[in-house]
């Protein structure tokens, strides 16, 4: 036990570092950064949880081999936008081992990125059905399947610096959050950085842009893609196009 949690520190120890190198590998360093958190633990009741649903699995997934660990980011290394969802869902990433991957939300988010040019396709089935993203990249606040789809706020901040040393090697652009947690999630990191004093005076809503100090990447919200959501017609596709369109043209200008 004591040399697996010195192994850790160290390779923690070492993205860090790596993370600081502006002109080291991404690509590289995320892979190494996805086993860490591939093997993480520190969440109990995530833990818990999560193995639990891959063993009961649902009915219509008996067939299935649940994922059941925690699910890392996906998408282009070198990305300008940095899409920042809440957590992976108990029978779509927790199953299939890969961010929106497996469920309705991830339907819906996946259409809307191939539509807009960020994604080669917009099935999202498995790890191995070919999806590719363009200059996008996916990862949520907390990497493990939360019970209700509501995380604890200590459960947040154990997955915080995964989602830091993110940022610190795609350098992105723009983040664009799903939902308010997202969006608080992103805050919170500038705000623990003394970029900004209080998430207060930053109010989500869909289609939201704030510039932010010290050449911190834009940051826009659009509500979740969940089914209650884009069943109830709160969330349309053509809503979704239109922030992605406009992401676009951000990530083009100077």
């Amino acid at each position: 036990m004591l040399h697996a949690k010195r192994e850790e520190h160290h390779r923690h120890v070492y993205l860090r570092d790596a993370t600081a190198d502006a002109n080291g590998d991404p690509e590289g360093f995320l892979r190494i950064l996805a086993d860490e958190i591939i093997d993480c633990r520190k969440c109990p009741r995530l833990v818990d949880y999560r193995e639990k649903v891959a063993k009961e699995r649902r009915r219509a997934f008996r067939d299935w081999t649940y994922w059941g660990r925690p699910v890392a980011g996906f998408g282009d290394p070198n990305a300008k936008l940095f899409i920042l969802g809440l957590a992976p869902a108990a029978h779509g990433a927790n199953r299939t081992g890969r961010v929106f991957t497996g469920d309705r939300s991830g339907d819906f988010l996946y259409a809307a990125l191939h539509k807009t040019g960020f994604a080669n396709q917009p099935a999202s089935l498995n790890r191995d059905d070919g999806l590719q993203l363009r200059n996008a990249y996916i990862a949520a606040a907390v990497r493990c399947a939360p019970p209700a789809n509501k995380p604890f706020p200590s459960e947040l901040l154990n997955c915080r610096s995964y989602l830091e040393q993110e940022l610190s090697l795609l350098k992105p652009k723009i983040v664009l959050a799903l939902g308010k947690i997202a969006w608080d999630a992103y805050l919170e990191i500038l705000k623990s950085h003394g970029v900004i004093e209080s998430r207060a005076k930053f109010v989500f809503a869909h289609g939201a842009e704030l510039e932010l100090p010290d050449d911190s990447p834009m940051l826009v919200g659009v509500y979740h893609p969940s089914q209650q959501n884009t069943q109830t017609g709160r969330v349309t596709a053509v809503m979704y196009a239109k922030v992605l369109q406009r992401i676009r043209k951000l990530l083009a200008s100077p």
